[in-house]
């Protein structure tokens, strides 16, 4: 499948961009090469292939849930500017 004039400038105007002339002939054979790679990975026989989620069949070490810090919050509620129940208050950052 050979991308167009016509298409490459629908393409082009659906991605909002302003392509420029000189830049035409170049970007088709771009997008005629990824369009032949893509036909060629369709064309990959995959049907006595397993799918895997990892290359490596690795389990995942499981640690116990402990709690390893100490709770420092009262310390850190002492040095903040701005507290409300518990929570820091910060400034307004995005109007």
């Amino acid at each position: 499948m050979a991308i167009e004039t016509a298409q490459l400038h629908h393409l082009a105007h659906l991605a909002r961009l302003d392509l420029p002339v000189a830049e035409e002939q170049r970007l088709a054979q771009d997008l005629n090469a990824l369009l032949g790679l893509v036909a060629q990975l369709q064309d990959a026989a995959v049907d006595a292939l397993t799918p895997m989620a990892h290359p490596h069949d690795v389990a995942a070490s499981l640690r116990p849930d402990r709690v390893d810090e100490i709770d420092r919050s009262s310390e850190l509620e002492r040095i903040a500017p701005l507290m409300q129940g518990g929570l820091f208050l910060v400034p307004k950052v995005i109007e």
